[in-house]
């Protein structure tokens, strides 16, 4: 009884440890754009810096 509660409290208190993802410089293979994005925006895009708090890549971790 006592190892199942255990491990039914850590299932529930592990969410209280995550983080978001941080966010990344990409840039266009094809005209040079720069925009800033968790995941890449696709096969044209280059990541060229990282990792950032904010959605507008300003404030770095």
């Amino acid at each position: 009884m006592r190892p199942t509660l255990i491990a039914l409290l850590l299932t529930f208190a592990a969410p209280a440890f995550a983080a978001p993802a941080p966010f990344f410089i990409w840039q266009s293979k094809l005209d040079g754009a720069l925009t800033c994005a968790q995941t890449s925006p696709g096969d044209g895009w280059l990541r060229l810096g990282g990792a950032f708090r904010d959605a507008g890549c300003r404030v770095p971790y």
